[in-house]
């Protein structure tokens, strides 16, 4: 590959998707120094449920969970929690969530974020061979779980994937402990994904893929972007605390941190975040051969080489409250429920995953500023989207032809 008019690129977040980005750039020949107040992979690509999910077309904006929405927040522990002092800050999120949360906005989200899972994989298999992934993925598949208390859901899942050609095995309670023996037979059916992959530890994988990028002559500058605008035709100026740089392009990665930068530029993308959790059950990993998610309950296990690690919740509630223990007793409950021999737990973790009320994320141009581009906002699949984010992204920098239609992830759908 080569350079393609770009002789410079700065990127703000050095996660997931800012060095996946970084290193598609740099295969491109063109120079990338990525950003981050923190050292790389250390937020919420460090602590996510490790699931690569190319199957998970279907998100949140969906009528029938509007249904159950009010029950859910009335319940101390249900898998939907809000933080009642962020309602105020959160008004312009559930007001284009609403507005999204309809059949039609359902099945364009499916549709688009199908047409970039799709290719979520192959991206990732391409970093894969350049890197040492012993003991660092497993191909085992992923199971979800289910009783018949939101079976219309399931069954409205089940078609919206077999419509766009998702492969799924649908099981018995039988076949499902045929496959994990040792959980409790608290559910009615279920779901197999057999070619899934799962993540042993994602911060590692982050770390490799970082590795690389500096191996292939990337820069990181361990400091905390505080601004950052196009200062001329073919120029960004990003400003830390420390000082300012120069790039012909710049990028913006960080997340749900990411909504601090875009309001600078005059962009209202209304960004959120949910919280998510983490316990770690250490010397429990091998009680599972492969992730279990848990859907009445909101809730996964994935065996890690940390231990098996307990995941999930939606707790809407910002980047400033502190961590929840209700959320934790909730994940250590449902952990406890379908794997009762579980004992104590380690680890509490709290993490922000960044949402978009329409469960698109932004992918492109500043509408405003040609030269920032924005990449961010990919809610609980951001660890799944990384790589095939950085392939996008770097072709919009570097103004390389592709065949995915892009508009419907562009900024400028928020008015």
């Amino acid at each position: 590959m080569s350079n393609t008019n770009c002789s410079s690129v700065g990127i703000v977040g050095a996660g997931i998707q800012g060095v996946c980005i970084g290193l598609q750039l740099l295969k491109r020949k063109v120079p990338t120094t990525i950003f981050d107040r923190n050292e790389p992979g250390t937020m919420a690509s460090y602590g996510n449920a490790g699931h690569f999910s190319p199957y998970a077309v279907l998100q949140l904006n969906r009528p029938d969970i509007l249904y159950d929405i009010p029950k859910m927040l009335l319940s101390s522990y249900g898998p939907l929690a809000l933080k009642w002092n962020y309602i105020p800050k959160m008004l312009p999120w559930i007001f284009y969530y609403l507005k999204n949360c309809n059949k039609k906005s359902m099945l364009h989200t499916a549709k688009y974020m199908h047409q970039i899972l799709n290719h979520s994989m192959e991206a990732y298999e391409e970093i894969f061979q350049e890197i040492d992934m012993n003991n660092l993925v497993d191909q085992k598949g992923i199971i979800y779980v289910w009783t018949n208390k939101n079976i219309k859901s399931r069954n409205l899942e089940i078609k919206v994937r077999n419509d766009l050609g998702v492969k799924q095995k649908i099981l018995t309670v039988k076949e499902i402990l045929d496959l994990e023996p040792n959980i409790k037979p608290v559910f009615t059916g279920g779901c197999y994904y057999d070619y899934a992959y799962h993540a042993r530890d994602p911060h590692s994988i982050v770390q490799k893929i970082f590795e690389l990028f500096i191996k292939k002559g990337g820069k990181f500058i361990k400091e905390d972007v505080k601004s950052l605008k196009q200062s001329g035709e073919n120029e960004t100026l990003i400003k830390t605390d420390k000082k300012e740089y120069k790039f012909e392009k710049s990028i913006i990665a960080c997340g749900a941190f990411s909504k601090k930068l875009t309001d600078q530029l005059g962009e209202n993308i209304p960004l959120d975040t949910e919280r998510g959790y983490h316990v770690h059950f250490k010397g429990m990993e091998n009680l599972i051969k492969r992730p279990i998610i848990f859907l009445d309950r909101g809730f996964g296990m994935t065996p890690m080489n940390q231990g098996l690690r307990a995941v999930g919740t939606v707790e809407l509630g910002g980047l400033d409250n502190p961590i929840s223990n209700k959320r934790i007793k909730y994940i250590v409950s449902c952990a406890k429920e379908l794997l009762p021999q579980l004992k104590n737990h380690e680890d509490e973790w709290l993490g922000f995953r960044p949402t978009l009320p329409d469960f698109l994320p932004v992918i492109g141009p500043s509408k405003n500023n040609k030269n920032i581009i924005y990449a961010f906002g990919h809610h609980h699949l951001g660890w799944t989207l990384g790589a095939i984010t950085g392939k996008i992204v770097a072709g919009v920098a570097t103004n390389e032809k592709t065949n995915l239609d892009l508009s419907p992830y562009n900024s400028s759908r928020f008015r």
